[in-house]
């Protein structure tokens, strides 16, 4: 065993509005030996999350503010290089919470062990075969309760979460399934690889009407991970008995000011609507069902994906600001 140093990127401030580089710092923190029960582990890709944002603020929310001076948690993949852990040997492969740093010593116990498929990258661990996918599956059948033939719409559609959504949806019976998205070169991808019957571009405005237009007989299913202007679109939209799944809200996420509610928010009553927001971690118990769907799926061929890559633990922060301007396509990860 030997002492080494690892590279972290911890919150150095709170953002205002829409964060900076400066609200973040990155810092060398030097390990001793391993302790008994305790694991090494060299990280391969390290996640950036659109509900990290979230975090950075210090108010009430499903989980504790990450703390100014703590490094960013998160989900990151990586390898084990020393064990004093018999469960977790050298060489196992595994996903864990850690977050933002290139390598990680801790309890055994905060790791889990994943299985290594020949020819299939780890990077998949942290959005379609993991957190991501299930988000997407628990929420349009825990929470929306879809129902075969269907009209599904979804805002930020061609992020790691929508692009997983319309897939879904379409595998378990969805007779139409909609997107939203921020450029052209988007909506084309959702249309053209990720089998949506229709998409929109919400920069070109009106999303009220862009989704009345591409949702004629209405939607009765809306997963949102935008908020705001997607929000109250799908409210004009909806069919009687519409169901929407409320996973993110990500067009509030910067905002510094008060920001109005939708205004046909009658149409709840009226129209006997259904909205329930969730997060995943109380819906864990689903993720053996989502397993028993999901691997068929993609072994089958069925599943699609994109994954926006950024190298290197010192760039982190570039890809987590990039994430929030929507520059990726599907999944944004750094390689360490």
């Amino acid at each position: 065993m030997t002492e080494f140093t690892s590279t972290q990127i911890q919150l150095a401030a709170r953002p205002h509005g829409w964060p900076t580089a400066d609200d973040f710092r990155t810092v060398e923190v030097v390990h001793g030996d391993l302790e008994p029960g305790q694991v090494r582990v060299r990280n391969e890709f390290v996640s950036v999350d659109p509900y990290m944002r979230g975090r950075m603020n210090d108010t009430r929310s499903y989980v504790a503010p990450y703390a100014i001076g703590g490094t960013i948690t998160g989900g990151a993949v990586g390898r084990v290089v020393e064990s004093a852990a018999p469960e977790v040997p050298v060489g196992a492969v595994v996903l864990h919470q850690h977050g933002w740093t290139d390598t990680v010593q801790a309890d055994a116990a905060t790791f889990r062990v994943l299985p290594e498929i020949p020819g299939m990258p780890l990077s998949l661990h942290l959005h379609v075969l993991g957190m991501t996918g299930l988000t997407a599956y628990v929420g349009l059948t825990t929470i929306a309760g879809l129902r075969e033939g269907d009209t599904v719409f979804v805002s930020g559609a061609a992020g790691a979460v929508g692009t997983a959504v319309g897939q879904i949806a379409k595998l378990l019976g969805a007779k139409r399934v909609i997107g939203s998205a921020g450029s052209a070169e988007k909506v084309k991808l959702l249309t053209e690889k990720y089998g949506y019957d229709a998409a929109f571009n919400y920069k070109d405005g009106d999303v009220r009407g862009q989704l009345a237009a591409a949702a004629p007989e209405g939607i009765d299913v809306y997963f949102d991970n935008v908020g705001g202007d997607h929000l109250e679109a799908a409210l004009a939209a909806f069919n009687d008995g519409g169901r929407a799944a409320l996973c993110g809200a990500i067009a509030m996420y910067n905002t510094t000011d008060r920001v109005p509610g939708p205004d046909n928010l009658a149409n709840i009553i009226t129209r006997g609507l259904t909205l329930k927001g969730f997060t995943l971690a109380s819906y864990l118990h689903v993720a053996p069902e989502f397993q028993e769907k999901m691997t068929p799926w993609f072994s089958g061929g069925k599943i699609a994906y994109d994954e926006t890559i950024v190298d290197g633990i010192e760039n982190t922060v570039d890809a987590f600001l990039d994430m929030m301007r929507g520059a990726n396509t599907g999944k944004m990860l750094v390689r360490v």
